[in-house]
């Protein structure tokens, strides 16, 4: 009976070790409870700036109808570029702490194939982003980068975690209905980067690295 079975094993660990080697499997889920907490941050930031300086008569949740030259807008997007530069460190830190304690290497050739893949939808996305920023469209900025950052994690997904691509679907589900409620981006944003990636971190977290 153990002559039978140890061919099935010895393929199912070669499978095992390939599947292993084709994909990084280093990434942290407490790296996504820090983006998200700094997600999460910078909206009530952007959130309490409205209500303090009393911009309009729309709520701060419905920045976008301010006119192109409010400071309110820049504001948020000088926000928006801090939170993304915190997350990306953190990011960084908690994913080599991961890497290092699973005696796995931070940077081969999986983990390059997969920054590559995630940063060619999110170059594109934010070039875009940009273009409708300097054309005043800033009611379609909280749905295109959430578009373009669930298409660039569903591009990543078969190079890490199975489980990333039902955060890729949620974002890009996200990102549609902002489009349509475009008043409501920050609502979005912060439901989109900031909710999701916290609850993504906390789940992989338990699930991986407990």
């Amino acid at each position: 009976m153990n002559t039978k079975n140890d061919p099935i094993e010895t393929l199912s660990e070669i499978r095992t070790m390939m599947e292993r080697s084709s994909r990084f499997i280093s990434l942290s889920g407490l790296s996504g409870v820090s983006a998200g907490i700094f997600a999460v941050a910078g909206a009530l930031c952007v959130w309490i700036f409205g209500e303090y300086n009393s911009v309009g008569h729309y709520s701060p949740l419905q920045y976008e109808h301010y006119i192109s030259g409010n400071i309110y807008p820049w504001f948020s997007i000088v926000v928006a570029m801090l939170v993304l530069t915190c997350a990306i460190i953190s990011g960084i830190y908690f994913t080599t702490r991961s890497a290092r304690k699973k005696g796995l290497p931070m940077w081969d050739n999986t983990s390059k194939r997969l920054v590559v893949n995630l940063f060619i939808p999110l170059a594109a996305g934010g070039i875009f982003a940009l273009i409708l920023i300097s054309k005043g469209y800033f009611e379609l900025v909280a749905p295109i980068t959430l578009l373009f950052y669930g298409i660039a994690l569903l591009n990543g997904s078969k190079f890490t975690l199975e489980e990333i691509k039902y955060l890729a679907y949620t974002e890009i589900v996200l990102g549609l209905i902002a489009a349509y409620f475009t008043g409501l981006g920050l609502l979005f944003w912060t439901l989109g980067f900031g909710i999701c990636h916290i609850v993504y971190g906390i789940k992989m977290y338990y699930k991986y690295e407990r």
